[in-house]
């Protein structure tokens, strides 16, 4: 008879830590958020100058990355519970009125109308030097066989985790750089924010807003 495997068997992910993801084959990933750009606002010549900077900075790599659309129906609960607030705070009947035809305003306004927000996200691997895929590697085969030495395995350990973390840096460093080049601001996500994230691409169940989300994957070698 075959044993079901549980839920946490299907996620990637072994562990969290310093910003930095580490996944059951032994890589390691660091992720950035990106600001959007109005492309379509652009001038002609503008356009053009984006799509030529923007494959600068493809060319420019050599390591792969993966860019991630979160596309996520608009929640605006915390908007509406901001314009309650401000209604009892009223003190003119007038404007309590007005307030609350708003509010019934944007309600029906997001029913019928599909709102959506998108985020945007750029996924940076590394794999460590002598890395060997395996099914379930445990913590100490994340970076390789460790070398002899006095030190003990634990301190062994976050030293070669530090060492693989500015590799990542320096990667993250070189697309902020190239994406600045075009307009875009892209920020490091801390653990928090890691575990916030794939929380809810896991569970988009469990908030009220859908998720629908698509990526693309762009590599490189």
């Amino acid at each position: 008879m075959v044993q079901p495997k549980s839920t946490q068997s299907f996620v990637p992910i072994k562990e969290i830590r310093d910003g930095v993801m580490i996944l059951k084959d032994g890589s390691m990933r660091m992720i950035l958020m990106a600001s959007s750009l109005n492309f379509a606002l652009k001038s002609e010549d503008e356009q053009n100058a984006i799509i030529l900077q923007y494959q600068n900075f493809l060319n420019s790599l050599d390591f792969p990355i993966q860019i991630f659309i979160e596309s996520r129906k608009l929640d605006i609960v915390p908007y509406l519970g901001l314009l309650e607030d401000a209604e009892k705070e009223q003190p003119n009947d007038l404007l309590r009125i007005q307030v609350r035809e708003y509010m019934e305003f944007i309600k029906n306004f997001v029913k019928t109308t599909n709102i959506v927000t998108k985020t945007f996200y750029i996924a940076i691997p590394y794999n460590p030097p002598g890395l060997q895929i395996k099914g379930d590697n445990p913590v100490s085969e994340i970076f390789g066989a460790l070398h002899k030495s006095k030190k003990t395995e634990s301190e062994q350990k976050n030293i070669e985790f530090e060492e693989v973390k500015v590799q990542l840096q320096q990667r993250a460093g070189v697309v902020q750089d190239g994406l600045s080049r075009i307009g875009i601001r892209a920020v490091f996500l801390n653990t928090e924010e890691l575990i916030e994230l794939y929380y809810k691409l896991f569970n988009p169940g469990e908030t009220e807003s859908g998720l629908v989300a698509s990526q693309v994957s762009i590599s490189k070698t």
